[in-house]
């Protein structure tokens, strides 16, 4: 195969690849998923629950909830510094200790035990915090 045809292929596999949609979260599916996080976690700014308001949480800077008492590995993971953005509360939500630990850089827990399972699970919760 000639050099021009060979970029042609390479050129036409990345268009094709890069057009290819991610799968995107369902906000109203997540409304519904989110009925499990609501025994714990509250969406109205300032009401703190056994674990903090989600309210504005997609992109919120780590353990910045006004009166809420964050433990020893969410607090030892922030101050390594992170933001709670989709990346990072995709993986939180499979294992919040496991994605603590990792940022904390020890065996930090997490108080959350809750994990989702799902990766539709997850895109949906994540889209649903979004609007909120």
């Amino acid at each position: 195969m000639t050099f021009p045809r060979k970029l042609a292929l390479v050129a036409s596999s990345l268009f094709i690849l890069s057009a290819t949609p991610s799968i995107a979260g369902d906000a109203a599916n997540g409304e519904k998923l989110f009925k499990r996080c609501a025994a714990c976690h509250s969406l109205d700014e300032g009401v703190n629950k056994v674990g903090p308001s989600l309210a504005g949480s997609v992109g919120r800077q780590c353990g910045t909830v006004e009166g809420y008492k964050y433990g020893a590995g969410y607090k030892a993971a922030c101050d390594k510094g992170f933001v709670a953005d989709e990346a990072f509360l995709t993986d939180y939500l499979q294992d919040p200790s496991a994605k603590l630990s990792e940022i904390a850089g020890s065996k930090e827990r997490s108080k959350m035990a809750f994990k989702l399972k799902k990766d539709s699970d997850i895109a949906d919760i994540i889209e649903f915090l979004k609007t909120k």
